[in-house]
């Protein structure tokens, strides 16, 4: 099963982002993104399922992170409102989770497994 996947850890609460918006896009032309799939993250911070099919052809993806909604409700003025992370998809490649780690000054991702 193809699958984009992602996972929000709160590193200042140390607990998983509950509630966090999040959409995937994929890049169409330059400048250009196409929606795909929105979501909220679980009670364990997990959207385990962007894709809406199991089809995942090459191309430029993001997953668009709302943290402005996310920090609003705990009454947290945050940095970042918008995290966008950006990633290329080659042939053949059938599986992205990307966490994000994230705080109100700061955020790291990567690719996990």
């Amino acid at each position: 099963m193809k699958r984009i996947s992602t996972h929000v850890l709160d590193v200042n609460l140390g607990k998983p982002a509950v509630g966090v918006p999040v959409h995937l896009e994929k890049r169409e032309v330059p400048g250009h993104w196409h929606p795909l799939h929105s979501a909220r993250t679980d009670r364990d911070g997990r959207c385990a399922q962007m894709l809406p099919t199991d089809d995942l052809p090459p191309g430029i993806y993001r997953l668009v992170f709302d943290t402005a909604n996310y920090f609003d409700e705990l009454g947290v003025h945050a940095l970042h409102p918008v995290v966008e992370v950006t990633f290329d998809v080659r042939e053949g490649e059938s599986h992205f989770h990307i966490p994000l780690l994230l705080s109100a000054n700061g955020y790291t991702t990567y690719r996990g497994t």
